[in-house]
């Protein structure tokens, strides 16, 4: 696939800029704070409908407008299409196909691939669970972009199940909470998906509206652990032999997907009788606290390099390196499942990159990928990278070609 235009309006700090891109690989060059990146988070929208900077919409609409778009043309096997994305400071996003409003925004997903590489991704090794499971639901939409219909189902349950147990957390008697993990008994006989409070016999109504929320957390969440399973179990070793290559075999990678509910196998039926009984042990937790503690909100992705967990382990280079092996098996696997190589966004990541490492990146590239680069010199690259490259200056939301 092929990026050929982009025109972003009123977006971030672009004004009214269109840019035609026409070589494999983009390098955009400015000083920091110039709108290298934004160039990049507008491309990752069309891709994700998500921003690895968790901005907010009103964040990306440029101070004092109301509205601010972006437009892409993209070439595919299967021909041209006129991607659009509005952004709203008030109100609703919208997304358009080849002039078509899509009501669906998840049939907008998939059209356009591609894969984000910044500096912000070193907190993948380093950093909380939140990132890492971010970072896999950020792949799963563009491998399987339904998963982000049966993400937003998920999260909504959760809210509402939060919001009852906020409400009702004032309720609950005030005696401590028993050291056993248990409540009553762990076996679950499939018809009652949860065993009632010693208090909820007084409050029939909320200890059926509770089963309810239990019973939906459980079937959407369901969805989203089998997803993430699954797109592990896919990505783990394509990202081993990477890692192996970079760091000539001396040592070894392994990602693990370890979710919040025990996971004996992937059967739909077992996942949601082991979430219920989960729910059901940690109830009394779940009710002084008032809030959800089963669910995967709270999943893990384990890194491990040679048994040791990532983040403990080595140098920052050897954390760059997983880094960069999760990112390039990233690369692969869209590849795989679309048939066609993604875009590939670098966001001043070969700065943070020892001279080793950037090889290892700009050979794996060559121009397989459409690339687009931002850098604040062209130090980093060899002549024969810049001779076959387009080459932008970027500066105040202004993008002059290299004249």
């Amino acid at each position: 696939m092929y990026l050929k235009t982009l025109n972003l309006r009123q977006f971030r700090n672009y004004q009214d800029q269109k840019v035609e891109f026409n070589a494999a690989k983009t390098i955009l060059v400015g000083n920091n704070a110039q709108g290298k990146s934004n160039l990049l988070e507008a491309v990752e929208l069309l891709a994700t409908l998500r921003s690895h900077r968790m901005a907010r919409d009103r964040d990306l609409v440029q101070e004092g407008e109301a509205i601010a778009q972006i437009n892409a043309t993209l070439e595919r096997q299967t021909g041209v299409s006129d991607l659009a994305l509005t952004l709203r400071r008030n109100g609703r996003r919208s997304v358009a196909l080849n002039g078509e409003s899509i009501r669906r925004q998840m049939d907008f997903l998939g059209v356009l691939n591609a894969v984000q590489f910044s500096s912000l991704d070193l907190e993948l090794v380093r950093g909380g669970p939140e990132g890492r499971r971010n970072w896999l639901d950020t792949l799963l939409i563009q491998l399987e972009p339904v998963y982000a219909h049966i993400l937003q189902q998920y999260n909504h349950v959760l809210r509402q199940r939060n919001a009852f147990l906020k409400k009702n957390q004032d309720l609950a008697p005030s005696y401590q909470q028993p050291q056993s993990p248990h409540l009553g008994g762990s076996q679950h006989n499939g018809e009652n998906p949860r065993k009632p409070l010693p208090w909820e016999n007084t409050h029939d109504a909320d200890s059926s509206e509770l089963a309810v929320w239990d019973a939906q957390l459980a079937t959407t969440g369901t969805r989203v652990i089998r997803r993430r399973d699954r797109a592990i179990q896919r990505l783990a070793p394509i990202a081993t032999a990477w890692h192996a290559s970079i760091s000539g075999s001396t040592e070894i990678l392994q990602i693990k997907y370890v979710p919040n509910i025990p996971l004996e196998d992937n059967h739909p039926e077992e996942v949601q009788q082991a979430f219920l009984a989960k729910i059901q042990q940690r109830a009394i937790a779940e009710t002084y606290q008032g809030t959800t503690l089963v669910g995967p909100h709270r999943d893990e992705i384990e890194l491990t390099i040679n048994q040791t967990p990532a983040r403990q382990y080595g140098s920052q280079g050897q954390q760059r390196t997983l880094v960069l092996a999760l990112k390039l098996a990233e690369l692969q696997l869209i590849e795989e499942v679309v048939k066609e190589p993604p875009l590939l966004l670098l966001d001043d990541v070969l700065a943070e990159l020892d001279l080793s490492r950037q090889n290892q990146l700009l050979d794996a590239i060559q121009d397989r990928f459409q690339t687009l680069i931002t850098t604040t010199h062209l130090g980093s690259f060899d002549s024969q990278w810049l001779k076959s490259s387009q080459i932008l200056f970027v500066k105040a939301g202004e993008i002059i070609p290299n004249l």
